[in-house]
């Protein structure tokens, strides 16, 4: 991903992804927003009593608590991320629908006084331990679904799971999702680009579209040899750019959000939400 002077006319910078060759990211400005995307949240949770931690969220099956439990683990995911990690790698057993339940179990009997400490402490420590990888220039690679990729883009999937879980949490209680519009770019653009990587890998599907999203600007996406997406951040009419991020996730159907695109091509964006929302039988773990 790289970020670019505005154009004329542009009101925020656009971006660039892509699963072959090298990623360019400004990993510093991601952090940024990410760091504040966390702030706000952990202000709205301290806030929180019993009755709203044992509250109902978008997941079906997990609570309050459990969704910021889930996110400690991508804490404890960050904190430990090294050369080679490959914590989000089907390869190594890695599936969204029962692996992070897994993880959950660790945590089992927490109450959630003791589970917002652990946020705000983990919290406090992956991004400054973030910082302090940027500040010493490291690069390595991780291994997401889709391939290898340098670390800071585990970090913009992480911002990406946290700004969806967030949205979880407070739309389920009919509160408003504060979020900025580079929050909303950065969890867009990652939605969109994952959900054509998941098509490609796992069906063989192409997508060559253009979606054209208020509150994110228009968005590239181009699966053939290797998925690449470009964002145009400018100020534009369309289809909210928040809700496609939530449909490409699962929390609703793309054709509600994305009904103008081609058959073929909602098809492919909706696999990954499709593969979210099957439900699995465990095995024991």
């Amino acid at each position: 991903m790289i970020y670019h002077s505005p154009a004329p006319g542009n009101i925020l910078p656009g971006t660039l992804l892509r699963t072959r060759d090298a990623c360019d990211l400004d990993p510093e400005h991601l952090l940024e927003v990410f760091g504040e995307q966390r702030q706000r949240f952990l202000a709205v949770l301290r806030g929180f009593g019993p009755g709203d931690w044992a509250a109902p969220t978008r997941c079906a099956e997990w609570s309050a608590h459990e969704v910021i439990r889930h996110l400690c683990d991508g804490n404890a995911i960050g904190i430990a991320t090294g050369p080679g990690d490959g914590t989000f790698d089907r390869a190594e057993g890695f599936d969204p629908r029962i692996t992070p339940r897994r993880w959950l179990a660790a945590s089992a009997g927490e109450t959630p006084d003791a589970t917002l400490g652990r946020f705000t402490a983990t919290t406090g420590e992956v991004l400054a331990l973030d910082r302090d990888r940027l500040a010493q220039g490291l690069g390595f690679d991780v291994r997401m679904p889709y391939g290898p990729m340098d670390w800071t883009v585990c970090m913009l999937h992480r911002f990406w799971d946290s700004w969806i879980h967030e949205r979880d949490v407070l739309l389920a209680r009919g509160t408003e999702h504060p979020t900025s519009d580079d929050a909303t770019a950065y969890a867009t653009a990652y939605g969109v680009f994952l959900a054509a990587a998941a098509a490609a890998a796992r069906f063989g599907d192409q997508v060559r579209e253009t979606l054209t999203l208020s509150g994110g600007g228009v968005f590239e996406v181009d699966s053939n040899g290797g998925v690449t997406l470009t964002v145009t951040r400018i100020a534009t009419a369309g289809p909210p750019a928040a809700e496609a991020a939530d449909a490409l996730a699962g929390r609703a159907p793309v054709a509600a959000v994305l009904g103008d695109l081609p058959a073929s091509s909602r098809a492919a964006l909706s696999r990954l939400a499709d593969f979210f929302t099957t439900p699995v039988r465990q095995s024991p773990a």
